[in-house]
């Protein structure tokens, strides 16, 4: 980290304003050869007018960020230009003059873990931060990236070390006069930290799934309508609709915003039995996504009701929803199927819309909030405290003080790899990639 990079922190393209981030030893140097003047005084923001060998490129506004309190931990600059293209490849162009390296993706931020700043916690919840496009997704995001999973990661990591402590201290210096009851409190503190991390464990997913989406599978018989209802629900023709059944073959996404939780819907081939070599792989891989999805939206056709395709009915769930589409043709019919209540739709006059956005928005909600305890959001952090928990549980039961104290120790490093405070070599390159370059 000898080297002073710098980046676009700001996006590409024409805008009011662009910032170039700077880091590195020669921050203060570079400043002062752009500006021409004297460095400003940490954290003041001014106005500075910047230079190539005396050509003026642009007024901007600096800020000097003096290491180690900064971002990464170095000083850095940024530099707040106006937004054209031109003034931005030209200031560039003169950084790139100065022998600074432009910054790979992540660089900034992994400087900042090298340098104590983030740990590997705080870093994954500042990149769902930035990907974040949901307001529950953001609230998620932004616990992780102020440190509250961290902080409950190292609530238990503490306790470990310490009964680890007491454990090599039993094991090096058996003659010496050790409390009583040494073996009890360290199983007791191992008890205490089994049940808190099934429980963490026992969260369905919620995280994980709040960071992707909640799947939801459209599914029925060809032509009951599910691709419209698709493109109601999108606000936009995501799909192809026509009279001609099996028009749909392949699984159509679209992702919603609904009460604040993302949603990811397909569309599916209609279910049935066809010759057709094409149908019948949009119909697999619809049975493929119904049996993967997190809710399933069963859709029959009222104007056929109350016949329907029984291998469609095979569908319905405990969590399913049941739509009954083109109500209109059913009216004074029974609308309910296996002892479940339809929800009435029609997809061309938009009745009865409202009511299953607001079924998937309660299905979400209940999916996907995570509640007060900060939610464990990636599958890194779910086999690392699988890892943790086993070693706990056997460590509880080792005949012997030395294999209870190496359980103890791989349920320590367990969980300091997910936080980053053991070796964690082969776990920085996939964190960091997600990161754009500035960041």
């Amino acid at each position: 980290m000898t080297d002073t990079i710098f980046a676009l922190a700001t996006a590409a393209g024409r805008s009011g304003v662009a910032v170039f981030r700077l880091s590195g030893p020669r921050c203060a140097e570079v400043l002062e050869t752009l500006t021409g003047k004297a460095l400003p005084a940490p954290r003041v923001a001014v106005k500075r007018r910047l230079y190539a060998q005396r050509i003026p490129l642009d007024d901007a506004l600096v800020l000097y960020f003096k290491g180690p309190a900064s971002f990464t931990g170095e000083d850095v600059v940024e530099l707040h230009i106006h937004g054209g293209p031109a003034i931005i490849a030209a200031v560039a162009r003169a950084l790139a003059a100065l022998q600074l390296r432009l910054a790979e993706p992540g660089e900034f931020t992994r400087r900042a873990f090298d340098h104590g700043k983030l740990d590997l916690v705080e870093i994954e919840g500042l990149a769902d931060l930035i990907a974040a496009e949901t307001e529950a997704q953001r609230r998620q995001a932004l616990r992780q990236a102020e440190g509250e999973l961290s902080a409950l990661y190292e609530s238990w990591r503490g306790p470990l070390i310490s009964a680890l402590a007491r454990m090599e201290a039993a094991i090096d210096f058996p003659d010496e006069d050790l409390p009583d009851g040494l073996m009890t409190l360290v199983d007791e503190t191992m008890r205490i930290l089994i049940e808190e991390i099934e429980a963490h464990l026992a969260d369905n997913h919620r995280g994980e799934m709040l960071r992707e989406g909640l799947s939801v599978a459209i599914l029925g018989s060809p032509n009951v309508g599910k691709s419209s209802l698709l493109n109601r629900l999108a606000g936009r023709d995501a799909a192809i609709v026509s009279a001609r059944a099996g028009t749909t073959r392949d699984v159509i996404e679209v992702k919603l915003d609904l009460g604040g939780y993302p949603v990811l819907i397909a569309d599916t081939a209609g279910l049935r039995e066809s010759p057709d070599e094409i149908e019948q792989e949009g119909v697999k891989r619809a049975l493929k996504r119904a049996e993967h999805a997190d809710l399933k939206l069963v859709v029959f056709d009222g104007a056929v009701w109350p016949d329907f395709d029984p291998a469609v009915a095979e569908q319905i769930d405990a969590e399913a929803i049941v739509v009954l589409n083109k109500a209109e043709f059913a009216v004074g019919r029974k609308t309910a199927i296996a002892d479940r209540d339809l929800l009435l739709v029609s997809a061309k006059t938009g009745e009865g819309l409202e009511a299953l956005v607001l079924a998937l928005a309660e299905k979400a909600a209940k999916a996907l909030n995570p509640g007060a305890q900060p939610a464990l959001t990636r599958l890194r952090h779910r086999a690392a405290l699988e890892r943790c928990l086993g070693a706990l549980q056997r460590g509880l039961n080792a005949p012997v003080v030395e294999l209870k104290a190496e359980d103890l120790r791989l349920g320590v490093q367990a969980l300091g790899r997910i936080t980053g405070r053991v070796e964690v070599d082969d776990v920085l390159d996939l964190i960091f990639r997600e990161f754009c370059i500035g960041k």
